[in-house]
């Protein structure tokens, strides 16, 4: 087990979005978060104290998490300093980056050392299974996105917060290192072996009672030429029932990628659902999910506004205002 309380590494951040793992368990659990630790150019900042290493361990902080999600997952030499430091100030370090701490010699002599702890949570631990495509009993909702780092995640939490609410059974199903991180278990989706990536999430979401839904952290998005992969396997291995949509609308181009244009949302629907029914020919779009952080309040309201009579979905931003109407969705389902 990792141990808590965290402090949470951001590096040298290039930029708010770089950090979304910080920010993911930031924002979900808050209590688990002493403090923050930024390098010489960091551009990201969580709005919780700034502490060195020997603050936060005089706070209370046992591991250094890792809060940085790189293209690539690289550790990079800058980064090692204060990783070495920390190991020596008797922090446990944790990971979800694909460059994985216990491959870095230098990093394993000094936890040794130390006694301490590395700790690599995108690594599958369990041998999953080839999927077989047999329809599972209880019900799944998963969300897809017009690009990485939308909101999927953030969708599927407070979601998930709004049906337990209600009292209608959920259960978020973590697939990438932030819902691990936050919920302390999950399927690593873009470390398994690609065979086996839509039998993980089969894995993941076994069957359960009629009326249960296991609500899916999505990934990447199926018109991002980077990890379309990874999120074809979430539609085929999910089966997903139903479908919720996911958009930022202030981005000028796909994550990462300056030369691609964003789908439209029309796009995300249309060849979403028909993707899905490959696995489950009764799934259908129940919702929209707009990610408005880059927005006032009034110009949030009026977007979400014109989507949902664009498209005669409940749209929402679920962070900002809730995730109720999506809820409702399901509950009508």
């Amino acid at each position: 087990m990792i141990q808590t309380p965290y402090l949470l590494f951001l590096g040298d951040a290039p930029d708010p979005l770089a950090a979304k793992v910080a920010q993911g368990i930031r924002d979900w659990r808050p209590d688990n978060c002493v403090g923050q630790f930024r390098m010489d150019g960091c551009k990201a900042d969580m709005k919780i104290a700034d502490m060195t290493l020997e603050e936060a361990k005089a706070a209370g902080a046992k591991t250094l998490v890792i809060g940085v999600a790189n293209r690539g997952g690289v550790i990079s030499q800058a980064w090692k300093k204060v990783l070495v430091q920390a190991l020596e100030e008797g922090f446990d370090l944790a990971s979800g980056l694909h460059n994985l701490l216990r491959d870095e010699p230098d990093l394993v002599a000094v936890a040794e050392a130390c006694g301490r702890t590395l700790h690599d949570v995108r690594v599958p631990v369990v041998d999953y299974p080839i999927a077989d495509g047999v329809k599972r009993k209880g019900k799944r909702v998963l969300a897809i996105g017009t690009d990485c780092s939308v909101g999927k995640m953030y969708t599927a939490l407070a979601l998930d917060k709004a049906m337990r609410d209600k009292g209608m059974k959920s259960t978020f199903r973590a697939t990438g290192q932030t819902g691990i991180l936050i919920t302390g278990d999950g399927v690593p989706l873009d470390a398994v072996i690609a065979d086996f990536m839509a039998g993980s999430v089969e894995w993941l979401t076994p069957d359960n009672d009629e009326d249960h839904w296991d609500i899916i952290e999505g990934q990447g998005s199926l018109f991002h030429v980077s990890y379309s992969g990874v999120t074809l396997a979430l539609v085929h291995g999910g089966q997903p029932d139903a479908l919720i949509l996911c958009h930022e609308p202030t981005r000028s181009h796909m994550r990462g990628l300056p030369g691609y244009a964003l789908p439209s949302l029309e796009d995300v629907r249309d060849m979403g659902l028909a993707l899905a029914k490959v696995a489950n020919p009764n799934c259908r779009v129940v919702g929209v999910s707009i990610n408005t952080q880059h927005m006032g309040e009034q110009e949030a309201k009026t977007y979400c506004a014109d989507v949902e009579a664009k498209l005669g979905l409940p749209c929402v931003d679920p962070f900002r205002h809730g995730a109720d109407r999506l809820a409702d969705a399901l509950a009508a389902y």
